[in-house]
């Protein structure tokens, strides 16, 4: 499967802002922040890594709907690829 480079890019530089909010997290609890803040903190991380994910999953299959035969002999079936698209929901 074929990730153009700047949606590989893009998710780089998600999944670093993503660490960055994890290690936030870690100070938070370090500090005894309430609770409540360190929650809706944990609810953002966790969105963001589903926004990577569905980028990703977006991207393979867009390649896949484009490129059939290829992504066939690859081994990504579209039927492959929508249940990956399904473990997303």
């Amino acid at each position: 499967m074929e990730i153009p480079e700047e949606t590989i890019a893009d998710l780089q530089k998600r999944l670093r802002r993503i660490e960055g909010q994890v290690r936030g997290i870690h100070q938070m609890l370090e500090d005894e922040r309430d609770c409540r803040e360190i929650v809706t903190q944990i609810s953002a991380a966790g969105k963001a890594l589903e926004q990577v994910d569905f980028n990703l999953v977006a991207a393979g299959l867009t390649w896949c709907v484009g490129n059939p035969e290829q992504s066939k002999r690859e081994g990504y079936s579209i039927d492959d690829v929508q249940k990956m698209f399904l473990k997303l929901a």
